[in-house]
């Protein structure tokens, strides 16, 4: 096997938006000219649309659209009745981003750690939660892998009245037991981050839910908290709302999905089956139906893995390198906290290139460079 050359190779990116835009540039132009043609700029048509098609795509009988994932896991906790001084169940090793809403909201976080192979967390931990008197739960399918154990935690989170919302930002038509997530909670939140498996070219997020009394909150919430124009009814509400050209570009991106989800699994399986260093742990997206959107491998020299890529022009990046409760703004406030699995994977966890434009001739580089790795 020939060795990679280092002198003037092109990098290979972490992701390349670029060749989406660019494959899917004469859809995205016309679906921008309609919008400027219908005059509509907010909660018109094209949002309209785009919420009826995604809600029939996850099989729920409502989404509401919003500016960005994080408002929407916000805004989907304060419809299940959180706020301030209530107590928010969540994972640590997904970015901080649930914490961040939950602290939003004047609530607290109590944190569960996760299984070191799927990294998500489990029905034990989720006990764990409620026995400790959390009056919600957050559970993240994280990198595109369902978890495992969602259809068990919400029938004890119905059982014990705690209502469940799902974080389906990075499994976008992830499915398990032949349903896709976000459909097993009281309500799910989703990003439409342009680097997601449904991206828009700009933020974007929405709340799914089966339930028309979370999907009325949300609505209201989205909108200042209105209950007719200039009648402010509900507190915690704000200006959160997916503009037309975000909506019409999902709308062209969705019907796309699949295609490009089986591609990130594609990628994902040959990664899982060439990577063959004796010191990475390579997860296997057949375990769990994953929609690959990170491909994360492990390492207890993760750092020395990183550089070696780098110096090869290949990008990689840790998702995620601190766990929450450890975060500086926390000055120690959950000093007594210790997850285990949690603190193993901020440490060892490395995510390489893994989207559908990405050719076979790329993915073979990042193959052969990680093999080709001397720690």
């Amino acid at each position: 096997m020939n060795k990679i050359s280092n002198p003037n190779q092109s990098k290979i990116q972490i992701n390349n938006l670029s060749a989406k835009i660019q494959a899917n540039q004469l859809a995205i132009s016309q679906a921008l000219n309609e919008v400027i043609q219908s005059g509509f700029t907010i909660l018109g048509p094209a949002v309209k649309n785009f919420e009826s098609r995604f809600a029939e795509y996850i099989g729920t009988k409502h989404c509401i659209s919003l500016a960005n994932g994080t408002d929407a896991i916000e805004l989907g906790l304060r419809s299940l009745g959180v706020k301030n001084q209530s107590i928010v169940a969540t994972v640590a090793n997904a970015g901080m981003y649930t914490t961040t809403a939950t602290l939003a909201i004047g609530a607290t976080p109590f944190f569960m750690d996760v299984d070191v192979a799927s990294r998500n967390t489990t029905l034990s931990e989720v006990k764990r939660a409620i026995d400790a008197g959390v009056h919600a739960v957050v559970v993240t399918h994280l990198y595109g892998l369902p978890a495992s154990d969602i259809q068990s935690i919400a029938a004890i989170c119905s059982r014990s009245g705690v209502p469940l919302l799902e974080d389906c930002a990075q499994a976008h038509g992830a499915e398990i037991a032949g349903r896709k997530v976000g459909t097993f909670g009281d309500a799910a939140s989703f990003s439409f981050y342009p680097t997601k498996n449904l991206g828009a070219l700009g933020d974007g997020g929405a709340v799914t839910t089966n339930r028309s009394d979370i999907a009325d909150r949300v609505s209201r919430l989205r909108q200042y908290g209105w209950g007719a124009k200039y009648h402010v009814e509900m507190a915690g509400a704000r200006n959160s709302r997916l503009d037309e050209m975000q909506a019409a570009i999902l709308s062209v991106f969705l019907p796309k999905l699949g295609e490009w989800n089986k591609r990130r699994q594609e990628i994902a399986a040959r990664y899982y089956n060439e990577i063959t260093h004796p010191d990475i742990l390579s997860p296997n997206p057949a375990d769990g139906n994953s929609v690959a959107h990170l491909y994360v491998i492990q390492s207890p020299n993760r750092d020395s893995l990183k550089d070696h890529l780098s110096n090869l022009g290949i990008a990689s990046d840790i998702h995620y390198p601190i766990p929450d409760y450890r975060q500086a703004l926390f000055e120690g406030r959950f000093s007594n906290v210790r997850l285990p699995n949690t603190e193993i994977l901020c440490e060892q966890t490395l995510t390489i290139p893994c989207y559908p434009e990405l050719s076979d001739q790329e993915v073979n580089q990042v193959i052969q460079a990680v093999n080709e790795w001397k720690k």
